[in-house]
């Protein structure tokens, strides 16, 4: 009875602990959110204003893209988001002239496309999510007359709040119960919450619209919907909602479909039945959307990120068309085209590495090969280990192959931030068997202080580079102009 007692305390003690840092980091979050506003510093490689720029809650040319969508869509019922006007007589100095929000002061991007055929720009992100964020401002501009131009300080923070902090503390609800299920150790259990809570670039990109933090809320709501609950089959309405997750997140990154192909067949082993009538099912209802959505918006289902490389991205003026021939080549993290040995080695132990800025992976794949050859070990955490490693070796070897992008201006390797609720579960058996010893209590210690410090490098805008970066770069060790 005693020990059963001493068992429920530290339980409950557990808890306490991760209420209070789920409450501190939503917090945390709550402020960044509202107090959002890019910063324009001496010291950033870019040109300084000639005038003063308009005051804006967004911070660069990817969560730009996507907000002038929203506006485009419920102030002009439209996907358009600038238009370009040819006429040689009109405007003799360049043939031409370009009109629309992405053109006015706050809401410039790069990352935009134009359309050849129909000189219409549109945003080069996927339209299902700022879709979804534009019913939430027509919401909020009908009920409550908020406009997102002239209540900009409102309206966008609150929209970033619903779609990232909210989805974040279901996040944390999940990761609590999952470790309370898989670990062993309070030492393990806490380490881990912390982890997510402090070391992770999730909290970091959680004060600008991204496709990232959502997708890996997603994948953490679809883990913990297959992987908790009751002993026996699997309910259906878990199996859908794992589908729709899983879905929903192929559609914010398209790599994740790996993890959609991955969780689906394994499941196909447990209950292949509701695998055909649920999970399926799901998954089909985000993409479809996806797809339908292109269509509506560029007039193919495909999306138009796939034309890069193509006179839809290389129009004149673009910030992507290619410099003259006869031209230096264009400069800058943008255009980086290194060998892919050192793309490899940045992306892993480099500048933007994966184990160079989050440290604590390196105990998340040891605890992923633990979970997978560990005797006696039951099928979930073997899935666990098994698939974290494999959907890892996937990720990275489809950008190392694929392209020699970092990600342009950003804090650390975006490509791999959804496969954080993964890395996390992984990082518990590692932790559980380090911290039977201090010197390996110490080693978890320097892994998250590591992480803690680089994902609060950019204090106040995820959209800069990477600590390691700017030391590689102070010393000549690199140079992308």
């Amino acid at each position: 009875m005693e020990q059963a007692d001493l068992a429920d305390g530290r339980r409950r003690l557990r808890h306490a602990i991760y209420w209070i840092l789920g409450i501190l980091t939503l917090g945390q979050m709550t402020a960044h959110i509202f107090k959002a506003e890019r910063v324009y510093e001496p010291s950033f490689p870019r040109p300084w204003p000639s005038v003063r720029p308009e005051p804006m809650p967004t911070f660069s040319s990817n969560d730009r893209s996507r907000w002038a969508t929203v506006r485009a869509l419920v102030d002009e019922g439209t996907f358009v988001i600038g238009r370009r006007e040819v006429d040689p007589e009109k405007y003799p100095e360049k043939g031409y002239a370009d009109f629309g929000i992405v053109f006015e002061d706050g809401w410039q991007t790069v990352d935009k496309v134009l359309h050849p055929e129909r000189l219409e720009f549109l945003s080069s992100k996927p339209p299902l999510l700022p879709f979804l964020l534009a019913g939430e401002y027509w919401l909020l501009k009908y009920l409550f007359g908020l406009d997102i131009v002239q209540d900009r300080w409102i309206v966008i923070p609150l929209i970033v709040w619903t779609v990232n902090a909210l989805p974040f503390a279901v996040f944390l609800a999940c990761l609590a119960q999952l470790i309370e299920q898989y670990g062993r150790t309070d030492w393990g259990r806490v380490l881990v919450y912390a982890t997510a809570c402090l070391g992770t670039f999730l909290t970091t990109f959680a004060n600008t619209l991204n496709n990232h933090t959502p997708a890996a809320c997603c994948v953490m709501v679809a883990v913990w919907a297959v992987t908790t609950g009751p002993a026996g089959p699997l309910a259906w309405w878990r199996l859908a909602l794992a589908g729709f997750c899983a879905g929903f997140c192929v559609t914010l990154e398209l790599p994740a479909a790996s993890f959609a192909v991955l969780l689906g067949a394994i499941l196909l082993l447990v209950r292949w039945r509701g695998v055909l009538t649920a999970y399926v099912p799901a998954l089909v209802v985000p993409v479809a959307a996806l797809l339908a959505l292109n269509y509506a918006s560029a007039g193919m289902v495909t999306p138009v990120y796939e034309k890069f490389g193509t006179i839809w991205y290389e129009y004149e003026g673009s910030h992507w068309r290619p410099a003259p021939p006869g031209s230096p080549p264009k400069r800058g993290i943008d255009f980086a085209n290194d060998p892919k040995p050192i793309y490899a080695f940045h992306a892993t132990f480099g500048h933007h590495g994966l184990f160079s800025l989050t440290p604590v992976w390196l105990l998340a794949v040891g605890g992923a090969l633990a979970w997978l050859v560990r005797r006696g070990g039951d099928a979930l955490t073997r899935w666990l280990g098994g698939g974290t490693l494999l959907l890892l070796i996937v990720v990275m070897g489809f950008y190392i192959f694929k392209t020699n992008n970092y990600g342009g201006f950003t804090s650390g390797l975006r490509w791999v931030f959804w496969l954080t609720p993964l890395l996390l579960l992984t990082t518990l058996p590692a932790a559980d068997w380090l911290g039977q010893s201090r010197l390996g209590r110490a080693v978890c210690m320097v892994c998250l202080g590591v992480s803690a410090f680089s994902s609060a490098w950019p204090v106040w805008n995820p959209w800069r580079q990477p600590w390691l970066y700017e030391l590689l770069t102070y010393t000549g060790w690199i140079d992308y102009g």
